[in-house]
């Protein structure tokens, strides 16, 4: 990832333009399960589909489900985060 990549993902909305389209196309569909996981836009899901195979949609379904797992449970748990990494600018 470059550094405005790693940047833009810490904000509240990507910006589609600084990655490639299959990349966009799953930041849009994890933002939009995260968002509203009842409601992601039937368009949404056909350009996650347009760039990946079922198989692969099930896993980035799978692992947007499992991380927002992850944070419920920690939240719940009022669990300390860890330390930031080096990485992260």
């Amino acid at each position: 990832m470059t550094p405005d990549q790693l940047r833009d993902l810490q904000g509240a909305t990507i910006d589609p333009g600084l990655y490639a389209a299959d990349e966009a196309a799953a930041l849009a569909f994890a933002e939009a399960v995260t968002r509203d996981s009842n409601a992601v836009p039937a368009e949404t899901l056909a350009r996650l589909r347009e760039h990946f195979n079922e198989g692969e949609v099930v896993e980035i379904a799978m692992v947007v489900g499992l991380f927002l797992y992850f944070n419920a449970f920690n939240n719940a748990l009022e669990m300390p985060p860890t330390a930031p990494s080096p990485y992260v600018l």
